[in-house]
């Protein structure tokens, strides 16, 4: 369970993991001075906040397009567009210090402003894995794929503090030196429309299968599931985007003075623990279940999200923050391999994908409202105590509606073959 079963991945699913790090690394490299970046740039609050909102909204518009079509007009096609947008908003980020030439840049392109996922990437890529993946082995290598991630984003973090530093200790401006990240970004996304270009058609849907598609938004038999899937989702992800890792950068850097290089190593340690703590819940899933696995995790990491504000110093607030990450991403490759675990094949993509844009649009308000707040001495505790609360009411409501609902590998053998 410790190493990395190659054996099980044919050429095609490790390159989606090579593709999944390089956009991860480049996520965690961009995240931790996205919103220093943006102030040097001379914006205030408001304008930033306005900004992240409207590039999760966009990101959002255009990604549910691109996911809900994946599965009939081919899953490489719609990585290429989405690495092809990646490379492009981080091109005009590095050339413009325009507010509204930045604004149509994030709304159009793909901008990573928390340091998690965006984009149309990780339904394809997870509905690709899904479609030359046993059942048994889903979930186990989903949590391996969410391990490359971390520490691809934490490298990502650590790497950005470490250029920023040197190249602010050499003479260079903060604008400047901030700039490199972004153009490092933009390059990222040039390698990454090389690299989709060269997964070979095994990961797409038979041709019988793109005719059966059909429904809006790519869904039929499991509509009502992934509505109220998605819209559970929308909940947690409201709360989360109240405090994105950008956003906890800037509040480390009002509260206690914390300086890009030691926020790139917070921001690393915690991501590898985030990384480690997927095995741990694959494991777990294959003895408790799915969805127990997301809700018995997901609650403590809230709780820690209330009580990091709370901490009268740096080193605990460290220390808070890392027992977050260990506990909050847990979740992740089991809420993942759930949605695609309990609907039909032809639906993976848009299944995973109108759950992701779900997350992802309902994010959109909340950056408007948590940076202000963040900027205020006196309300800086606010939006860690919001998010948690609606954290752990998705939890409450998720183990409620959901803990009948069984994905295959989960049903009695007799059940099991029924479904098929």
């Amino acid at each position: 369970m410790l190493r990395l079963p190659l054996s099980v991945l044919s050429r095609d699913g490790r390159l989606l993991f090579a593709t999944r790090m390089a956009r991860m690394f480049a996520y965690g490299f961009l995240s931790v001075i996205l919103v220093l970046y943006l102030v040097a740039l001379g914006l205030d609050g408001l304008h930033i906040g306005l900004l992240l909102t409207l590039t999760l909204i966009g990101d959002a518009a255009i990604s549910l397009w691109l996911t809900t079509h994946a599965d009939a007009v081919g899953r490489r096609r719609v990585l290429r567009i989405g690495a092809a947008l990646m490379a492009a908003a981080g091109v005009v980020f590095t050339l413009s210090g325009n507010f509204w030439v930045l604004l149509v840049a994030a709304t159009i392109g793909v901008i990573s402003v928390s340091g998690g996922e965006v984009g149309p990437f990780m339904a394809v890529e997870q509905a690709s894995l899904s479609h030359i993946l046993p059942n048994h082995e889903r979930t186990r290598i989903f949590g391996w794929y969410s391990l490359a991630g971390s520490f691809a984003a934490a490298t990502g973090s650590l790497a950005a503090g470490l250029l920023v530093g040197g190249l602010r200790a050499a003479g260079a401006s903060t604008l400047m030196s901030d700039r490199a990240v972004i153009l490092g970004y933009a390059f990222v996304g040039l390698v990454l429309v090389v690299g989709f270009g060269l997964l070979s058609p095994s990961i797409e849907l038979a041709v019988a299968d793109r005719s059966t598609i059909a429904g809006r938004l790519g869904l039929h038999r499991s509509r009502g599931n992934v509505l109220r899937l998605s819209g559970l989702f929308s909940l947690d992800s409201f709360g989360g985007a109240l405090v994105t890792q950008s956003l906890v950068a800037y509040w480390f850097t009002l509260r206690y003075g914390a300086q890009p290089a030691l926020l790139g190593v917070l921001f690393f340690v915690a991501n590898v623990l985030a990384g480690l703590s997927s095995l741990v819940a694959a494991r777990l899933a294959a003895r408790i279940g799915l969805i127990r696995t997301m809700v018995f995790t997901h609650m403590p990491g809230n709780i820690l999200l209330i009580a990091l504000p709370l901490m009268p110093n740096l080193p605990l607030a460290a220390l808070v923050l890392f027992a977050r990450f260990s506990l909050n991403s847990m979740d992740v490759p089991a809420r993942q391999s759930y949605v695609v675990a309990v609907v039909d094949p032809n639906e993976r993509s848009a299944a995973a994908g109108v759950t992701g844009i779900a997350r992802t649009l309902s994010a959109a308000p909340a950056p408007l409202i948590a940076t202000p707040l963040i900027g205020m001495a006196d309300l800086a505790s606010l939006p860690f105590f919001i998010g948690g609360g609606l954290k752990l009411s998705y939890d409450v409501l998720l183990y409620f509606l959901f803990r009948a609902a069984r994905p295959p590998e989960e049903l009695p053998d007799d059940r099991r073959s029924a479904a098929r």
